[in-house]
């Protein structure tokens, strides 16, 4: 059988910038493509391939050399294993992109080598390819789903596959993320919380006011962002507002 291999934008180490896990320190590696096309997005990461990924060497310092792409699971986890060095510093393997479960075959052999080397995978994903995610769902660690609403991602409504998906991910642990502008409605936030609560009113359920980019300009203004909170905690247990704190601390 011949050896699997992936498309990668870049690899480096960072804080996670998103969600509940913002904070924690991770290792990312940074898949190319995704079959959406989302408005706020500030990524080229939609190009199936680039020439060469960008691979951090030291952890933190921002020093990169270029690989051909695609890579090979070898190299891969060479560069796993060089910026994990630090004993103890990373927290997880976070799998993003663009889309990283369009390369589900890559993830196949990816996700068992990174447990043995005792960190944790950390799926983030646009939520959107079921079938995909069930094919690797028992090897994951920890699910990061954005549940997209049309006014924020310029595109139609994704809700039928979202809940087909979150029903799957919560066979692990699991947060939804909903990015929101100021264009974003009441009912669009109802009808995610909603869709939410049918599955489990405990997930966590992240209001992230967008980063302003290309044709979105402005946040959200502040009575938006409280009364879109107030409104999902009639469903949900667990709301929290968390803007993006890479962007705000001027990190990858």
């Amino acid at each position: 059988m011949a050896e699997t291999k992936a498309n990668i934008y870049e690899i480096f180490s960072s804080i996670q910038g998103e969600g509940i896990y913002v904070g924690e320190r991770q290792i990312f590696v940074r898949f190319c493509g995704c079959n959406l096309a989302c408005q706020y997005c500030d990524t080229t990461l939609n190009f199936p391939e680039i020439k060469d990924a960008r691979i951090e060497i030291t952890p933190g310092k921002r020093e990169f050399k270029n690989h051909p792409n695609p890579l090979s699971l070898d190299k891969l986890l060479d560069s796993i294993d060089q910026l994990g060095k630090p004993q103890g510093l990373h927290h997880s393997v976070s799998l993003t992109g663009g889309e990283p479960l369009l390369q589900v075959d890559f993830l196949k052999d990816l996700i068992p080598e990174i447990t043995k080397r005792d960190l944790l995978t950390y799926l983030e994903t646009n939520g959107t390819l079921p079938k995909h995610l069930s094919e690797i769902i028992d090897l994951l660690d920890i699910i990061a789903m954005d549940l997209k609403i049309p006014s924020a991602t310029g595109l139609s409504s994704y809700f039928e596959e979202h809940k087909e998906f979150l029903k799957m991910a919560t066979k692990r642990e699991v947060m939804v993320k909903v990015v929101f502008t100021r264009e974003s409605t009441i009912k669009e936030i109802e009808e995610a919380a909603e869709l939410v609560a049918e599955v489990n009113p405990k997930i966590p359920f992240i209001l992230q006011p967008v980063t302003p980019y290309g044709p979105i300009k402005h946040r959200p203004r502040p009575q938006e962002i409280l009364a879109f909170q107030a409104l999902a905690k009639r469903r949900l247990e667990n709301v929290r507002v968390i803007p993006q704190m890479h962007k705000i601390l001027g990190l990858s």
